[in-house]
């Protein structure tokens, strides 16, 4: 599963980059595809800047017992001086599937099987490459889960190599 997921990465990051050849020469971006790593493995993301550039990032995590889907709104704001450089903030909503968790090295292990329904929020930082179609972002996504024996989860997030479109 892991090797599909990465060959089908990198073929769609190559056939971008064939039918979306440009001069990359500064450091904004409209949006942008990739990978997001985090604690228990990786997950594909999609971020797309608004015009008053906030940005919307989804984000799929999938594993043998379950998977994630979540959504983020966040506030963009520059760091003076580091040009590229941005943080973030912004509120989260997700829905999980979960299927026996019980494997005692995953976080949330032991919860019940079913489908949840979560909010939170996210803080992070965003780095465009000014001469490369590359973006690459840090954050963490604390939230609250209701369910039966849920309620916070502090171990979202991660670390997201993106293709950027413009």
């Amino acid at each position: 599963m892991k090797k599909i997921f990465f060959l089908s990465l990198v073929f769609i990051l190559l056939l971008c980059n064939v039918t979306h050849a440009q001069k990359y020469n500064d450091s904004e971006y409209t949006s942008a595809l990739g990978g997001k790593f985090w604690a228990y493995g990786v997950g594909i993301t999609f971020k797309q800047f608004l015009p008053n550039r906030n940005a919307v990032e989804l984000v799929g995590h999938f594993w043998n017992d379950g998977g994630r889907f979540s959504g983020m709104y966040q506030f963009h704001y520059n760091i003076k001086g580091a040009e590229g450089l941005k943080w973030y903030i912004g509120p989260e909503a997700h829905i999980a599937v979960y299927n026996n968790h019980k494997n005692e090295r995953f976080y949330f292990k032991n919860w019940d099987s079913g489908t949840y329904l979560g909010v939170g929020g996210v803080i992070g930082f965003d780095y465009k490459f000014s001469e490369m179609p590359i973006n690459i972002s840090l954050d963490w996504q604390p939230s609250f889960e209701f369910g039966n024996d849920h309620g916070f989860i502090g171990a979202w997030g991660g670390f997201a190599v993106r293709y950027t479109f413009n």
